[in-house]
């Protein structure tokens, strides 16, 4: 068993190491190939090398690869995970800086910021995809690359890679409500889109409690990741959806509260990628050390904690046929009736040795259907700006989203966004 990890000199590395070491009986890789480019060669070579003494310290039958030939490492490959940054973090702390010097949130994620990923990370999946049609056709690509649902669409529409996404979100969603429940004997029914998804239902002793459970959650300080704002929801707006938002959707729902504390937070610490840069900066120095030979602590201060450990439970379910539930980035089909059936919705699966299937849903309420329904078109119209390199639909697709502004002010952030990133988007002419 061959896996290749697009993106290995990430800082998330020793995590999913670690993942594979302990699911090592059930799952028997007997090789994985760190790949990265040029200019992330030195990061590799230092996550890398305490990858290998982690591996050594296991005792396991497992060789670890470092290579700067994608191809090399992708031939043969049974699964394929991908968690790349195109631009590293300088790109990314440009795609917060300029929305927040228009006023508007800067996330890498949601908003202009996450457009501008997308834009910058379309392409560059795409020739991925294109590698392993010719290389590994029959294998699985494990994204957790943002936006997750984004470039899960583009891969599952745009070619013939088996791509499942894969989001933390859901996952620390999940451990919110084990902590207010007091098991883990329950089964999370999720539904929405990445960094924009609820927990519609939670099945316990045979009932669902997501609507006795909500007071509690919306009080539980302990939800929110590293890099979201603790601003409380408005308890009514909430509990008016019958449903438990992801913390995500604060961005949405409490949009003015976080942009004043982001412009705030800019104007004292600088943006979120520049406060990550120093704790990576930090992270591939304890890395460093030849005595580390195990996950250090400190990279739960990362953010995205988790995301690494359900990859590798992804692809322990899909190899043994474990049939069990995860909230994964798959296609809607007949899902969600209201959006379309090649649209990729995240949502809670049965994981076989088929890949993903949803579960079947009740119908959502009208306000939910709205904001999906924007968010899916404007997901859409991000992906046919990005292939296309068409300047219009950038700026509809822009134009559209809930966190962004109008007029000549959108029209300027999108040139400063387009001149700032210019040697990623050469399809933008």
């Amino acid at each position: 068993m061959k896996i290749a990890i697009i993106g290995g000199g990430s800082s998330y590395t020793p995590e999913i190491i670690e993942g594979f070491i302990t699911r090592h009986k059930e799952l028997p890789i007997k090789e994985i190939w760190l790949v990265d480019i040029e200019s992330g060669q030195e990061k590799l070579n230092i996550v890398g090398g305490l990858a290998k003494r982690m591996v050594e310290k296991s005792g396991i039958d497992l060789k670890v690869h470092l290579t700067l030939d994608r191809k090399l490492a992708l031939k043969n490959s049974n699964f394929v995970v991908t968690q790349l940054r195109v631009g590293q973090l300088e790109a990314r702390i440009k795609d917060e800086r300029i929305p927040l010097s228009y006023g508007m949130l800067g996330q890498e994620t949601n908003g202009v910021g996450g457009f501008s990923k997308a834009l910058r990370t379309i392409p560059v999946i795409l020739d991925i995809c294109r590698d392993m049609e010719s290389l590994c056709p029959d294998a699985y690509l494990i994204n957790f690359t943002n936006p997750a649902g984004i470039i899960t669409e583009t891969v599952l529409r745009h070619t013939n890679i088996k791509c499942i996404g894969l989001c933390n979100v859901p996952v620390n969603m999940r451990r919110a409500l084990e902590k207010i429940i007091g098991s883990d004997d329950f089964l999370f029914h999720a539904i929405g889109l990445n960094h924009y998804v609820w927990g519609h239902g939670v099945y316990h002793k045979g009932e669902n409690i997501i609507q006795k459970i909500l007071p509690d959650l919306l009080n539980d300080n302990e939800f929110n990741p590293k890099n979201i704002e603790d601003i409380p929801y408005i308890t009514e707006q909430i509990l008016a959806t019958n449903m438990m938002p992801c913390y995500y959707h604060k961005y949405y729902y409490m949009e003015n509260e976080m942009l004043l504390h982001a412009l705030d937070d800019y104007e004292r610490n600088g943006t979120r990628g520049e406060v990550v840069k120093k704790v990576e900066d930090e992270l591939f120095t304890i890395y460093k050390d030849m005595n580390l030979k195990d996950k250090p602590k400190q990279l739960e201060l990362r953010g995205g904690a988790y995301y690494s450990d359900a990859a590798c439970e992804l692809i322990n379910a899909i190899y043994n046929n474990k049939k069990s539930h995860m909230v994964v980035n798959v296609q809607n089909k007949n899902t969600l009736p209201f959006l379309p059936y090649d649209a990729v919705i995240e949502t809670t699966c049965l994981i076989t040795d088929t890949g993903a299937h949803p579960l079947s849903i009740d119908d959502l309420n009208d306000a939910a259907k709205g904001e999906l329904h924007i968010l899916k078109s404007y997901e859409r119209l991000t992906i046919e700006a990005a292939i296309k390199g068409d300047y219009k639909t950038a700026l509809q697709a822009l134009s559209i989203h809930p966190l962004t502004r109008s007029g000549h002010i959108l029209k300027d952030t999108l040139d400063d966004l387009l001149e700032a990133h210019k040697k990623y988007l050469l399809q933008f002419k």
